[in-house]
């Protein structure tokens, strides 16, 4: 246009945003007041003059932005080239360095297109840019593009063994954490958590059964996964937080293998109550209770036992603490040949011990520093079979460990109050009258006793009837107590001792007290094992040697108890010196015999029993109260 207008002798010039045109006369662009002093014909020539340039000016002009937008789509395209070229390298060195990897590979191809259309969009075109916004497009690049690594695992570490502690929803699969902005939550990908479900996939996952289950819609959430084999992070039901900005990551192929820990109850209990259990965990390990006691049990208890030692800066254990460790255990599992499988208890006792031999400046775990771990242990969790032993002592609980009486013997108990069991003697009672209620249990008509208990009082009626009662029908009546109990009651062991109480009601033959009785019967008087025997037998010596000790004192208990004695050295050295003594017998008769001091008497060939013997007088007794009740002339 320039070049037009001075052909015909008009110039073009531009002046704050506007085009104009001037004439040239002479040589000499005409200001307004020189064009006014021309001529009116030569004005009109460089109207018409002017008036076809402009004409032909904003022709041009209409194609102006076609050419700034086919400018800027070149330069668009020479940005784009520049990127890729840029970053091509770059990319080919991730690929050539995880050749191997088909994920990262993919992600790579995938992540190529986005990341030149962000920098396109984020970099500035300009060479210069402040180092803060070259701060703030980096951080964008890093959340958009850097990936988020769940999990990483070394090579050759071997399948991974998770233990997870607490079972939440989010701590079992993953979560989505969230950050605020003024006032608002936001997240992104990159605040995506794994779960233990992530940690443990391709290895093992450990878990509490019993805190598992007692979290809301864990377990349901947990089969699922197991049977569609994915790993989902629930972002929209309740497990999640409710936001503006909502994700949702894509499942994950799940191979695990889930391992419960939990009771055998709790086992047998999900298992009636969930009929996918079986389907999905069907293998069960059951562990034993007990240890074998043999030369490499006690070899790898010493090893554990020494490396606890040597934590507490200690040196060595002697023969003697090592064998006073293993009398622990033995009681721990009540059995001479077995020890506990309950291993950390001994540990416990290890580091107790330990702190009494840095006391008195030993470098050596001795048999002595365990006894008075034992003792510590015994001082502080001792103190309610004190005030049971200071009750009986203060005649506020009867309880007789010399004479003799009617219908009355001692009982042994055992009480179990948190993780502390001690023993201690009961008194049991029983009288007999003509009647026929048969026998009453006093604590199962108050709903003291409980039904193990009820179950032994009841099988009492069997024993007498099949003992007695072969020619005339069983009709008495008798009332068997345990005095001075005000809770609740279990457990069958005191029937034995209710039986040759209510035969010496019975038989009208008084009993020794200074025997405690332990052990369950069944209805044909074999006497069977109970348990807690050496806290029974404990508990009725410390009565005893509170006392003084006579030589007559002792406990009788099941014959088949005889293997769980592991009695503490007191009692042993007692027992030893004849001043208390232990009895096992097989059956009723036996025991009646130890209470009585007179022959129980056997049926001879005509079914009847000798004379001055417990059973003869008890036969006699029942015939003569069966005929007053039924009126029999006989």
């Amino acid at each position: 246009m320039e070049r037009k207008a001075l052909e015909q002798q008009v110039v073009l010039y531009e002046e704050n945003g506007a085009v104009s045109f001037s004439p040239v006369v002479d040589g000499k662009a005409l200001d307004d007041s020189e064009f006014a002093n021309l001529s009116e014909e030569k004005r009109q020539f460089f109207y018409d003059l002017v008036s076809d340039l402009e004409t032909i000016l904003n022709e041009q002009l209409l194609e102006l932005p076609q050419w700034k937008r086919e400018l800027s789509e070149n330069l668009r395209a020479l940005r784009r080239d520049t990127i890729e070229q840029a970053i091509k390298p770059l990319l080919k060195q991730l690929e050539h360095d995880y050749s191997g990897e088909l994920g990262v590979l993919r992600y790579l191809r995938e992540m190529k297109p986005a990341l030149v259309k962000a920098m396109l969009e984020l970099l500035p075109e300009e060479a210069e840019s402040d180092k803060l916004e070259e701060l703030d497009i980096r951080s964008i690049f890093v959340g958009d593009f850097v990936p988020n690594v769940l999990m990483h695992h070394e090579l050759m570490d071997g399948a991974p063994i998770i233990f997870e502690p607490n079972p939440s929803y989010g701590n079992l699969f993953g979560r989505v954490e969230y950050s605020s902005m003024q006032g608002s939550l936001y997240t992104n990908y990159r605040m995506i958590r794994p779960g233990a479900l992530h940690k443990a996939n391709g290895g093992y996952l450990i878990l509490d059964a019993d805190r598992l289950l007692s979290q809301p819609a864990v377990w349901d959430a947990l089969k699922l996964a197991l049977k569609s084999g994915e790993i989902v992070i629930d972002t929209l039901s309740e497990h999640a937080v409710t936001n503006s900005t909502i994700i949702t990551p894509k499942a994950v192929p799940l191979s695990v293998k889930v391992v419960l820990l939990g009771s055998r109850d709790l086992y047998y209990l999900v298992q009636d109550v969930d009929d996918e259990f079986n389907e999905l965990f069907r293998v069960l390990a059951d562990f034993e209770h007990y240890l074998p006691f043999n030369e490499q049990t006690v070899r790898f208890m010493s090893l554990q036992i020494q490396d606890q030692i040597q934590q507490m800066e200690m040196e060595t254990l002697s023969a003697c603490g090592l064998k006073q460790l293993l009398n622990f255990s033995f009681r721990q599992a009540e059995h001479q040949r077995k020890l506990s499988a309950r291993f950390a208890e001994v540990l416990e006792l290890v580091r107790e011990a330990c702190f009494y031999a840095i006391q008195h400046d030993s470098s050596e775990l001795r048999a002595e520093h365990v006894q008075m771990a034992l003792e510590g242990k015994q001082y502080r969790t001792g103190r309610i079979s004190e005030s049971f032993l200071e009750d009986i002592q203060e005649g506020q609980i009867l309880i007789d460990t010399d004479d003799w009486a009617v219908g009355k013997i001692n009982g042994l108990t055992v009480l179990e109050i948190g993780d502390t069991a001690f023993g201690t003697p009961a008194r049991i009672s029983t009288t007999v009258f003509a009647g026929s209620t048969g026998v009453v249990d006093i604590e199962r008509e108050v709903e003291l006793g409980k039904s193990i208990h009820s179950k032994g009082v009841m099988l009492l009626t069997g024993y007498l009837g099949a003992k007695y009662a072969q020619h005339f029908p069983l009709t008495l009546s008798a009332n068997i107590a345990m005095e001075q109990s005000y809770g609740l009651i279990d457990g069958d062991s005191a029937s034995l001792a209710e039986v040759c109480a209510l035969i010496s009601a019975i038989a009208d033959i008084p009993i020794t007290q200074s025997l405690a009785v332990t052990g369950s019967i069944n209805q044909h008087g074999q006497v069977q094992a109970i348990g807690g025997v050496n806290e029974k037998i404990e508990g009725f010596f410390r009565l005893c040697q509170s006392r003084g000790l006579t030589g007559k004192q002792g406990c009788i208990i099941p014959a088949s108890n005889q293997l769980n004695l592991v009695l503490n050295e007191e009692v042993i050295k007692a027992v030893e010196q004849g001043q208390f003594h232990i009895y096992v017998v097989k059956g009723v008769d036996e025991a009646l015999e130890l209470l009585m001091d007179m022959p129980a008497g056997e049926r001879n060939s005509k079914g009847q029993y000798p004379k001055r013997t417990i059973n003869y007088l008890a036969l006699r007794r029942l015939e003569d109260i069966a005929a007053i009740v039924n009126g029999s002339d006989d």
